[in-house]
């Protein structure tokens, strides 16, 4: 027997989906614009938080930060370190924050976007 959700548990629900649509809504560009922040951070910095990539960032809409950043981490992009830092964005009230890296197929497609970036400006 399974058991029936309440009616504040089907309204989260709708509103968790709702939320989830909105962000895979963002476009390629807004995408593109977190995965290079965090390729520049990770190239610059032994290690980095979404506290650092937020201040270079347009209003990305809530949620869509956290989601690329899953993303990435999926995709083998970024690892956490295991270190965490309060965060410094006012909606979430400093809760704790994962510190990243970039991992070893992180660092070869920074490199090859920078190495293709120069050659792109040599043709030019």
């Amino acid at each position: 027997m399974t058991r029936r959700l309440t009616v504040a548990e089907r309204l989260a629900s709708t509103e968790k989906d709702a939320l989830l649509a909105d962000i895979t809504r963002h476009s390629e560009w807004d995408k593109y614009l977190v995965e290079q922040a965090v390729l520049h951070f990770g190239e610059a910095s032994p290690d980095w938080s979404c506290n650092d990539i937020r201040d270079v960032l347009p209003d990305l809409g809530t949620g869509f930060l956290g989601a690329a950043i899953v993303s990435l981490r999926t995709a083998g992009i970024i690892e956490r370190t295991g270190q965490y830092v309060p965060s410094t964005s006012g909606p979430t009230h400093g809760h704790a924050i994962a510190v990243w890296k970039l991992t070893d197929k992180g660092r070869r497609v920074a490199r090859q976007r920078r190495q293709a970036r120069a050659e792109q400006r040599r043709a030019a």
